[in-house]
């Protein structure tokens, strides 16, 4: 890939449509997952100068003048055997460094010289620099073998498939689908239960995001009756009533919404409101708004440092909710996610994932699914990949005080090797760690992730992970990412949590290893969003701008880690709604309420609202404790963790600790929920009067 001689170049704008990932298939076959990985040292000066010397593409002389004839020629000298620094130790930094190419860097380009730069401490932003370390792990990715798809046999077969075009309203039918509303469009699916729960889902749906689900389902019913025009369907307004005249959309505080990049600032995430209906009122009221690219290349303490307003009824976290609940959750977090986007007018469509040959054993190329159900077997309640965790652990136990972590490949014999190793001796536990490299394990650990058979973000989001970098604030970047994530399969979002913990303990050394949040982000990036298959099927251009698009969606899941796991306030209260309108139809139910009765002369309605709640108390259960309720006295000031200190200082008896405890909200309109300790009781339980409350263990 050529680039512009011009100075000071800096790679940033994602200029394509969401419709910029191949419809490619990921490479199957029989062929080992232990691939070559290259030992390629960086043709930079050593970061302890704080100089870089951007020379690529030099004529092997010029590079043999440098370096010696191993590297220049990529031979197997004495210095490609182990990783560290790529100094020569009689160079200097060059006169006339040359602009940073990428691996597809055509050799006949004759780049032009650029000044000597000098990196400090104080320059974090994206810039060119920084965007070098990109290129250096494409190159090292393709090397490997990574960064292509195999030919031959059924990978060729397989990437034919995926080529063809999607047909028409595939789309539109595929998110009905999984949105949970293809009764909508589809008469011919038997009328059940689901037609009821679909009539439920859209009484609590706001006008955004009805707004989404009926511009698909009128594309959708467009295209069926280009298709077959003597069936009939129903008409798109008798789903949708229009709007009161009297229904606005929620105003926002004057400069609430301001996207401060160039200073370091703390803003309050409002989650209250729905995030379409926000994005909706500052396009509005902002129609002069363009995308500002230059906010990628925002230094990392001048990002804002979001924060989410205080709820007295509690924080819920990914984990805290029953399934029953996540299934509502997800359904809503996709319809939202699908409005958000489209207030800012980017139509994002899901890639339809490919059929996979996939290993059914083993820790290297084998699906997600299939590693944790083996490490099940053997540790049960395992949430990420043993092998992933035990590579974490061991890059830890050496110090994250290396320079250059993370960025400087291990050996490319010694990793192949190891990845071979492992995959014999792993589980058997007779592998010896302490012969593993530092800078070798974090090459395995990128292996790890590169060769799942799907991306870590998964095929069908992929798109939408790279698109919010077209949303116009750093606030709905943000939301969108909030959204996404919540959307990952629950292995995949596990997985990518323990990654981007990982990545902040290292970034919290940078002073010592000088990884800051953009160098890991930038080495990262095409870690995580390439993906067998991929590279050969993107255009230069595509690729050129997928740069720092990507680093800066690793850069943001990174930063706001904190944020990004959590459930917005307005999706809980949704789901509280669905819950409470469902409960509402069954009891209406003629049959239902004639059963109840005649339950109800034996027994009181279980979900009647406890006495003790009117008299300003809530009896709390323990039943794998003790068999003894207690009941505690609501006040302004009670919260859920002196509930838990009460019950452990009244039942000595009990030997677990506090932080292995939690207190759930179970009934009324919720199934079940672990409560945050700082949750204020008094104000759930008049939020949701007929819960019960039952402190149980809890795996964190």
């Amino acid at each position: 890939m050529s680039r512009h001689p011009s100075q000071g170049v800096v790679l940033t704008g994602y200029h394509s449509n969401a419709e910029l990932l191949p419809q490619t298939g990921l490479c199957g076959g029989s062929t080992s997952s232990c691939l070559p990985v290259p030992n390629r040292e960086p043709d930079l000066i050593s970061r302890k100068t704080g100089h870089y010397s951007l020379e690529h593409n030099q004529s092997t002389q010029q590079q043999q003048d440098r370096y010696g004839p191993s590297l220049a020629t990529g031979g197997t000298g004495t210095n490609n055997t182990e990783s560290g620094s790529a100094t020569h130790p009689g160079s200097q930094p060059s006169s006339s460094p040359k602009l940073a190419s990428s691996p597809r860097h055509s050799p006949n380009t004759k780049p032009r010289p650029q000044p000597t730069c000098q990196r400090s401490f104080s320059q974090d932003s994206l810039d060119e620099l920084e965007m070098d370390d990109y290129w250096k792990e494409i190159e090292n990715i393709e090397s490997s073998g990574g960064g292509h798809g195999r030919a031959g046999g059924e990978g060729e077969t397989q990437e034919e498939e995926q080529q063809k075009a999607p047909e028409e309203g595939e789309h539109e039918e595929a998110w009905l689908t999984e949105a949970g509303l293809v009764r909508l469009v589809d008469d011919s699916l038997a009328a059940d239960d689901h037609e009821e729960d679909s009539a439920v889902f859209l009484s609590t749906l706001t006008r955004t995001q009805a707004a989404a689900v009926q511009l698909r389902v009128s594309s959708y019913q467009q295209t069926l009756l280009r298709r077959r025009n003597r069936q009939h369907l129903p008409d798109v307004r008798d789903i949708f009533r229009p709007p009161e005249k009297n229904e606005e959309p929620p105003k926002l505080e004057e400069g609430s919404d301001k996207d401060a990049t160039t200073a370091e600032t703390e803003m309050e995430l409002n989650v209250e409101v729905a995030f379409s209906e926000q994005a909706l009122s500052y396009r509005d009221n902002n129609q002069r708004l363009k995308v500002n690219n230059s906010s990628l290349n925002s230094s990392d303490d001048k990002l804002p440092n979001f924060k989410l307003l205080r709820d007295k009824t509690g924080q819920t976290r990914v984990g805290d909710l029953s399934p029953l609940d996540m299934k509502k959750v997800r359904r809503l977090v996709l319809v939202e996610m699908t409005a958000l986007f489209d207030t800012a007018g980017i139509d994002v469509k899901a890639n339809k994932p490919g059929r996979v040959k996939s290993k059914e054993s083993g820790l290297f190329g084998v699906p997600l699914i299939t590693l944790l159900d083996q490490d099940h077997r053997r540790v049960p309640g395992t949430k990420v990949p043993l092998i992933l965790q035990r590579l974490i652990r061991h890059v830890e136990e050496e110090g994250l005080d290396t320079e250059g972590l993370l960025r400087i490949p291990g050996a490319a014999t010694r990793v192949k090797s190891l990845c071979q190793e492992l995959e014999s001796s792993f589980y058997d536990r007779t592998f010896q760690w302490n012969q593993v490299k530092q800078h070798d394990a974090a090459s395995l650990l990128k292996l790890f992730i590169r060769e799942l058979p799907h991306p870590l973000l998964t095929v069908e989001y992929l798109n939408a992970f790279i698109a919010v970098n077209k949303l116009p604030t750093k606030k709905q970047q943000l939301q969108a990412l909030n959204l996404l994530v919540l959307l990952l399969p629950e292995a995949n979002r596990d997985t990518l949590k323990a990654l981007v913990e990982f990545f902040q303990r290292v970034i919290n050394h940078q002073a010592k290893n000088k990884m800051t949040l953009n160098n890991v982000s930038v080495v990262m990036a095409p870690n995580i969003f390439m993906f067998k298959g991929f590279r050969s099927k993107v255009t230069e251009q595509q690729e050129f701008s997928m740069a720092t698009s990507t680093a800066n969606i690793v850069r943001l899941l990174i930063r706001y880690q904190n944020l990004l796991w959590t459930i917005p306030k307005f999706i809980l209260t949704q789901v509280r709604q669905q819950n409470m309108e469902s409960q509402r139809k069954l009891y209406k139910d003629r049959a239902v309420r004639k059963l109840l009765k005649k339950i109800t002369t034996d027994r009181p309605l279980d979900k009647a609202i406890p006495e003790e709640n009117t008299q300003g108390f809530i009896r709390v259960q323990a039943p794998q404790f003790s068999k003894i309720s207690m009941a505690i006295q609501l006040t302004e000031d009670l919260q859920a963790s002196d509930v838990l200190t009460r019950f452990l200082s009244q039942d000595s008896s009990v030997s677990v600790k506090k932080e292995d405890l939690c207190l759930y909200e179970i009934g009324g309109n919720i199934k079940e929920r672990c409560l945050d300790e700082e949750t204020y009781m008094k104000d759930l339980s008049q939020l949701n009067p007929a819960a019960e409350w039952v402190i149980k263990a809890v795996q964190r």
